[in-house]
């Protein structure tokens, strides 16, 4: 199934693009740069994405050096390989944000359809605050008016797998990064 360099998954092959190593300095980049720019002094909420966000949510949280509470929402916005154009709820939120700093932490901003969808739902629940750390983005296929705060790696517009994101529910458990290859 995988010598490190390719993994195939239900008959397409995926070439390694980062290392466990290049994701984890990402990570500890963007947990020093949350510091910095974060207000976490008045009960902050970190709210992650699933499924895709949970290897990135945990490495991330276990660096954040401040209180927080975790909180997670579920969304599908692909089917296969492609991005839906409607991203559906499936798991929403339980806690109160009104009034609180929301961290939203996802794996991977593309179009930034189901980011914005998730924005609007929180700005209409009150929360004081919200910003965005995505391990990955897709600049080039990104269409949102939003600002994401804080970024891993900016990838190209092609399909990835390995670090918690998958095709068809294979691959999530892969440490390294994989691109679809060509």
């Amino acid at each position: 199934m995988s010598d490190t360099e390719h993994v195939e998954l239900l008959g397409l092959t995926f070439e390694r693009l980062y290392t466990q190593a290049a994701l984890e300095e990402a990570v500890t980049r963007l947990a020093g740069e949350i510091c910095k720019g974060f207000d976490h002094n008045a009960d902050p909420l970190a709210l992650c994405i699933l499924n895709g966000a949970f290897v990135f949510a945990a490495d991330l949280v276990r660096r954040l050096p401040f209180e927080l509470s975790v909180e997670f929402v579920r969304y599908r916005s692909y089917h296969g390989l492609n991005a839906s154009q409607h991203p559906e709820e499936l798991l929403g939120l339980t806690q109160r944000i009104a009034q609180r700093d929301v961290l939203i932490i996802e794996d991977i901003v593309d179009t930034g359809l189901t980011m914005q969808s998730l924005l609007d739902n929180l700005k209409g629940r009150g929360a004081r605050s919200i910003q965005i750390a995505s391990m990955f983005t897709k600049s080039e296929a990104f269409a949102g008016n939003f600002a994401i705060d804080y970024v891993g790696l900016d990838l190209p517009n092609r399909f990835v797998v390995g670090y918690g994101l998958d095709y068809n529910g294979l691959g999530r458990n892969l440490p390294d990064l994989y691109i679809l290859s060509e």
